[in-house]
C-alpha cells in the first residue's frame, strides 16, 4: 500500500513561554515492511538540533524554539510504501538485547490480575503461540472504548476497568508477556483503517513480543490482528512515555493546551509513479 500521513500537533500556551525544547521520534522505521518515499517534519519558528539513531534503531531529532512564544506547531507529512509481513519486524537493525525488554515500568507493572491473565500462555506450544494467546486474552479482557482512560492510566488500572484504548491494550499485553517471560515493548505509529475498514483519525499504538528464532512480532489487541500493510511503524520503547513520538519541555509558567490532528490516506500507485 501507499499511505500518506498528515499529522499536526499544536501546543498553545495561555501565557508566552520563554522557550520550548523537543525530541521527536517521528521518522518511520527502516525495515523490510515499509519504505519511505517522502517525509518531512517541520516545527514552527524552530531550530533543528542533533539527530541520531538510538540502540532500538529509532531516529531521534531534537528541536528548540526561542521565546517568547504562545503557539508551537509540529507538522508531519509524507508517503510510505508498506508491505504485509504478518507482523514480523524483518530487516530492522538494532543493538539493544531483547531481554532488556523484560524490565517493568510503572505503566506496565503486572499486578495479581495481570499475572493471572498471563496464564493464557500456559499450555501453548512455543513462544509464538503464547504471544497470540496473550494478545487474544488482552483483547477479551479490555473492551475498546475511547475516553474512559487517560495518558497516565496503567495496564493494571485498564484491566480493572475492563475498558480502554490502544495504549491500554499495548500496555496490558506488554505486562502479561513479560510476566510470562517474553520480552515485550510498546510501538507507536499510524494505522490507515481498522479491521472493518473504518478510517483512523489518530495515531495508533501496539506491542511487539520477542519470539526466539523469529524476532520481534507485532500484535494489536485493539484490532485483534498483527500489524500489516495498513500500519506505519515509527518507533518503540518500554512503554507509551518512552516511545512517545514527541517529548518536550517548555520554560515558563504558561498552561499548555494540546491539539492533535492525524489523517492517513491511501495514495493511488499510478498517481505516485507519475510524480
Amino acid at each position: 500500500m501507499l499511505l500518506t500521513v498528515d499529522h499536526v500537533t499544536r501546543y498553545r500556551y495561555d501565557h508566552p513561554v520563554r522557550g520550548v525544547a523537543q525530541s521527536h521520534r517521528l521518522t518511520p522505521s527502516i525495515f523490510d515492511g515499509q519504505r519511505v518515499l517522502s517525509w518531512s517534519v517541520m516545527v514552527s519558528d524552530a531550530t533543528k538540533g542533533a539527530q541520531f539513531r538510538d540502540g532500538a534503531g529509532d531516529a531521534l531529532q531534537s528541536w528548540t524554539v526561542k521565546g517568547p512564544v504562545s503557539v508551537v506547531e509540529v507538522r508531519v507529512r509524507g508517503t510510505v510504501e508498506t508491505h504485509d509481513l504478518a507482523g514480523v519486524l524483518r530487516g530492522h537493525r538494532e543493538s539493544v538485547p531483547p531481554d532488556a525488554y523484560l524490565t517493568d515500568t510503572p505503566a506496565t507493572a503486572a499486578d495479581l490480575a495481570l499475572r493471572d491473565l498471563s496464564a493464557a500462555a500456559k499450555g501453548t506450544e512455543g513462544p509464538l503461540a503464547a504471544a497470540h494467546a496473550l494478545a487474544g486474552a488482552v483483547a477479551d479482557a479490555i473492551v475498546y472504548r475511547p475516553g474512559v482512560t487517560e495518558a497516565r492510566t496503567t495496564a493494571a488500572e485498564a484491566l480493572a476497568l475492563g475498558e480502554g484504548v490502544c495504549q491500554d491494550h499495548a500496555h496490558a499485553l506488554i505486562a502479561v508477556a513479560r510476566a510470562a517471560g517474553l520480552p515485550a515493548r510498546y510501538v507507536s505509529g499510524y494505522l490507515f483503517a481498522d479491521q472493518e475498514g473504518a478510517a483512523y483519525e489518530a495515531a495508533h499504538a501496539w506491542a511487539e513480543v520477542y519470539v526466539a528464532g523469529l524476532g520481534w512480532v507485532g500484535f494489536d489487541p485493539a484490532n485483534r490482528c498483527c500489524p500489516d500493510a495498513r500500519y506505519i511503524r515509527l518507533g518503540s520503547g518500554f512503554d507509551a512515555q518512552d516511545a512517545a513520538p514527541i517529548r518536550g519541555v517548555a520554560r515558563g509558567p504558561g498552561h499548555e493546551a494540546l491539539e492533535v490532528s492525524v489523517t492517513v490516506t491511501e495514495t493511488a500507485a499510478q498517481a505516485q509513479s507519475q510524480q
